[in-house]
């Protein structure tokens, strides 16, 4: 853990500069904390990465081409100790579950985080979970939820393309983004709609507002 002679070395990772620069203020007025790299997407950030190796990655979820989730996968894939705290503008569990299955070690909610964020990121440094109260009551209400226990039964791939699908992308468009063939996407995309149930675009739509996702 940081100190003042030794501190925190965090990578922020946000498409929007305004956040970033809020987030190191923030961070850098405490001197346990020093940001060593910035990045606006997640394919920067697994660049980033492996070229600053920071102790704690805090990192966004809904980015331009590759999200997040899939920033966190690639991450966590080459690095399985990387120490990654998700701030996001989603607040609930669908998103949450999908970020810690791919390796997250901690879940904040952009709204209120302040008050919070230096914990969490102490918090994860001793490499427990950390969960903002608001994300662990949602998750705790919706174990029994069937939206949720559908979304919760697609790997972080399978969300990640479920994401795209969401924002309109066609599937060249997520086979170019994700470095995969259009085939491979493809059978992404079968397998989300059997695991989720839903045959049209109007479906899909439906399911994500009841899951809260949109």
């Amino acid at each position: 853990m940081g100190n003042q002679n030794n501190p925190t070395r965090v990578m922020l990772v946000d498409d929007h500069a305004v956040v970033r620069a809020g987030l190191k203020r923030l961070l850098e007025q405490d001197s346990l904390f020093s940001v060593v790299a910035e990045a606006e997407s997640a394919e920067r950030s697994y660049q980033l990465f492996q070229e600053h190796l920071p102790d704690v990655t805090i990192m966004d979820l809904s980015m331009p081409g590759m999200g997040g989730i899939e920033g966190i996968r690639r991450i966590i894939a080459r690095y399985p100790t990387a120490k990654i705290l998700v701030l996001s503008m989603h607040d609930n569990a669908s998103f949450a579950n999908q970020a810690l299955k791919a390796g997250a070690r901690g879940y904040l909610s952009k709204n209120g985080f302040a008050d919070e964020l230096a914990d969490a990121i102490q918090w994860i440094l001793t490499g427990k979970i950390y969960l903002s109260t608001e994300i662990a009551k949602k998750i705790a209400l919706n174990v029994n939820a069937d939206d949720d226990n559908k979304l919760s039964a697609l790997s972080a791939r399978e969300f990640e393309i479920f994401r795209m699908l969401l924002d309109g992308m066609d599937l060249s468009h997520i086979s170019q983004t994700l470095n995969i063939s259009t085939k491979t996407a493809a059978n992404y995309q079968t397998s989300v709609r059997r695991k989720l149930g839903f045959n049209t675009p109007v479906e899909m739509v439906r399911l994500a507002i009841s899951a809260g996702l949109i």
